[in-house]
């Protein structure tokens, strides 16, 4: 897995900071709450899902549970991407109003895990703050690298996003 960026903090953390798991996205670097990942994996072709929408790549059968895939790029507007070996697929515990489930996402790399305290981390711009957008937590500069925290709650939330795992064991 290719580094983007690595924590030259020091000092440990105070208890104000939170850990972060990067990765990049289309020459970007995002992030999420490391609290939220599950998993780890290597990219391995899925099942694809007929009708299902353009975002959803297919599903895995994770352990006996079927998770949908998510491809992230389509998701946040991006082209998409041929899968190279370093493409991954970070297992989310997310949040939402019919419980938790655990939901894949196909991102370019994985980066690493940083702190980010609470004073590197800024809201989004209000240029870009629209109900389409609650899914961006904030901003934070680290290394001279722009990171954007994603709220996975809220990403995983959108009508655009959205697929009940229960659904899916019908069509697999």
């Amino acid at each position: 897995m290719t580094t983007l960026l690595s924590s030259t903090r020091e000092d440990p953390p105070d208890a104000a900071s939170r850990k972060v798991l990067t990765f990049g996205l289309g020459g970007e670097i995002d992030g999420v709450d490391i609290l939220r990942v599950r998993e780890i994996r290597g990219w391995s072709p899925v099942t694809r899902l007929p009708n299902s929408p353009s975002h959803v790549l297919g599903a895995l059968n994770l352990r006996g549970s079927i998770v949908p895939i998510v491809d992230l790029r389509v998701c946040l507007g991006l082209e998409r991407a041929e899968f190279t070996p370093v493409t991954v697929i970070i297992v989310l515990s997310v949040t939402m109003p019919g419980g938790r489930g655990e939901y894949w996402l196909v991102v370019d790399n994985v980066a690493d895990v940083i702190d980010i305290g609470a004073a590197e981390l800024r809201s989004a711009p209000a240029l870009i703050v629209d109900t389409e957008l609650d899914f961006i937590e904030g901003l934070a500069t680290v290394s001279d690298h722009m990171i954007v925290l994603l709220d996975v709650d809220a990403l995983i939330g959108q009508d655009w996003v959205s697929i009940e795992p229960a659904a899916l064991l019908g069509a697999a």
